[in-house]
């Protein structure tokens, strides 16, 4: 496979994600993070640095309406508020983030 060939299916299969997370909006943000250390903000945020990267200007607001499929107020409106549980699982959630990147960082500097 060629990279540009990996490159065409890495974009489809995000496409093919945001089409999904649209779809499955009973699936929160605040659930997403508490279980994959994720959510849509953090893939509007990848998209925007990415963007920032390539020399593209994107903006946080329009990045996040690429994501959601709709203006982000729009999707937050309709969310309802977090428990505490929730909250608690995403704190969580978010440690096992920072140690994720630790052990992915010293693995790079040894190979």
């Amino acid at each position: 496979m060629t990279d540009s060939q990996r490159e065409a299916l890495e974009a489809a299969a995000f496409r093919r994600l945001l089409i999904h997370l649209r779809q499955r909006q009973d699936a929160t943000n605040i659930d997403l993070m508490g279980l994959a250390g994720f959510c849509r903000n953090c893939l509007s945020e990848w998209l925007e640095d990415a963007a920032h990267d390539a020399g593209i200007p994107l903006s946080r607001d329009d990045a996040r309406t690429h994501v959601y499929g709709e203006p982000y107020a729009a999707y937050k409106a309709r969310q309802p508020q977090a428990t505490p549980e929730q909250l608690a699982r995403m704190d969580a959630s978010l440690k096992l983030n920072e140690r994720a990147r630790m052990e992915w960082a010293a693995q790079e500097t040894q190979a």
